[in-house]
């Protein structure tokens, strides 16, 4: 009796080390079983052509007038289990919401001040759940229309398509699993800034 009951309790203290393995330390220290992953990130170039990078433009004329356009950035996101071999398997508490998103700036050499060197980063609001085992799209605002009548990008309206700032912006996607456990995931995008021709 007393060896079956050291064995039970070396039974429960490898099904909590199990347990304690299962949380998901990769982003924000969560305790989800769940990850989302950021599997592409994409955008338009000048000729309005899905991409890998986004060709931004400070000014765009239509019908011979000037006006301003936010940019829209497409993130193609998947909802995936920590331990997909779980003899649980999948349920329903699995499934990710994501709820909103950060974006930021950052250039190459090292000049980052918002407002000065890059645009300020912002904050959005997302509402799209993302069930186990399945990928989809979804668009969001990647620069917003004010950012580009505030520095550094207003300075680029005089010049053309010659005059070039490149970014890199850093979108950070948060959200929970149903259980509301939160869950974090980033993905990345360069950004060329450009007074560029319009027809």
């Amino acid at each position: 009796m007393k060896a079956m009951t050291q064995v039970m309790k070396l039974l429960g203290l490898a099904v909590l080390a199990i347990g304690l393995t299962a949380c998901n330390p990769m982003e924000n220290e969560s305790e989800s079983a769940s990850r989302l992953v950021v599997e592409r990130m994409q955008g338009t170039n000048v000729e309005d052509q899905v991409s890998d990078y986004i060709q931004s433009d400070v000014i765009v004329v239509k019908s011979g007038a000037e006006t301003i356009v936010a940019d829209i950035g497409f993130a193609t996101m998947s909802c995936r289990l920590l331990a997909p071999a779980s003899t649980m398997g999948a349920s329903t508490w699995n499934d990710i919401a994501v709820t909103r998103y950060v974006v930021s700036y950052s250039r190459t050499d090292g000049r980052n001040t918002p407002g000065l060197d890059v645009p300020y980063p912002f904050e959005g609001n997302l509402s799209a759940v993302f069930k186990v085992g399945f990928s989809q799209e979804i668009a969001f605002v990647i620069v917003r229309e004010v950012a580009k009548e505030e520095a550094p990008l207003i300075g680029l309206r005089t010049y053309g398509a010659e005059s070039v700032l490149q970014v890199t912006a850093k979108v950070e996607f948060y959200g929970h699993d149903m259980a509301n456990k939160v869950v974090k995931a980033t993905g990345y995008i360069p950004i060329f800034f450009a007074n560029y021709a319009n027809e």
